[in-house]
């Protein structure tokens, strides 16, 4: 059965918590999900959007709810626990901790202290505040999973993208935190770091100039379907796998500043000092 492939207790379903559910890969992880026969409640900053992929998990027979919630706050998750015990019948076995924005375009000491606050508030505070509520029940429990979405970008030093990167960087360092201190305990952690994936990020999010620029050109002609990553990182968090890196230019790039560290950067930089400039 497809419920058998999600991290649980063998003689209970799963009860899923996938906070960004309203579009991209937050969307896509919370059908899978109940494609697979789990119960999902749907977060999202955007109480419409919450709602549409609750209804359509709905639509073919699965179970799902829609909360509002704006990771960035503690209390906000804090409630989204809470909501979880009212509205799911099963204890929450699998927290997903996608919610994120994007930002680039500026470098270290142009970016607007607002930009930095919002993207570290968002992609690396909302995983900070689901993996702080939601660790000690799982550890409690015994049994359950975190996968929290990182980012290429958390290892990859990208310019002109500060923000992003560090907000993305400190998401992956507390997976293998937590990582290390759930061992042992029956549950699992898995940090998602793929390249280009196709979702709104950069419509939406706060991506300006020749990075913009860059950024679409990219994504209209390498980025992959969201659903494709999803059913790859379900399949290796039961597994056990820590990382998850879909795409091959992922794997290309971890190994290659881990292996020439030095080359690496130097080419990091000549693309800063050359190929951005070259964009129209």
């Amino acid at each position: 059965m497809f419920g058998s492939r999600l991290p649980q207790k063998p003689d209970r379903p799963v009860s899923a918590v996938v906070t960004g559910a309203g579009s991209g890969i937050g969307r896509s992880f919370a059908l899978e999900v109940a494609r697979r026969g789990g119960a999902v409640l749907c977060s999202d900053i955007n109480e419409t959007s919450a709602r549409a992929t609750a209804e359509e998990i709905r639509a073919f027979g699965g179970e799902a709810h829609a909360v509002v919630c704006d990771v960035s706050k503690l209390s906000a998750v804090q409630k989204l626990a809470k909501d979880a015990e009212t509205l799911l019948s099963e204890p929450v076995s699998l927290v997903i901790n996608n919610a994120g924005v994007g930002v680039g375009g500026t470098p270290v000491g142009e970016t607007t202290m607002a930009d930095w606050k919002w993207t570290l508030g968002i992609n690396l505070w909302g995983v900070i505040h689901g993996c702080h509520v939601f660790a000690p029940k799982l550890r409690e429990q015994g049994y359950g999973g975190i996968i929290n979405v990182a980012s290429t970008a958390s290892y990859s030093a990208a310019p002109l993208m500060g923000p992003y990167n560090v907000s993305k960087a400190g998401a992956l360092a507390l997976s293998e935190t937590l990582s290390a201190e759930l061992a042992g305990t029956g549950v699992k952690v898995t940090a998602l770091c793929p390249t280009l994936v196709k979702t709104n990020i950069g419509d939406n999010g706060r991506i300006i100039g020749d990075t913009s620029r860059l950024f679409h050109r990219l994504m209209d002609r390498f980025g992959v379907s969201p659903d494709k990553v999803v059913r790859m990182t379900l399949d290796a968090h039961q597994r056990g796998d820590l990382y998850v890196m879909p795409q091959f230019d992922a794997r290309l790039i971890w190994r290659t500043k881990r292996f020439v560290p030095r080359s690496y950067a130097m080419g990091v930089g000549l693309v800063n000092r050359f190929g951005l400039s070259r964009i129209h």
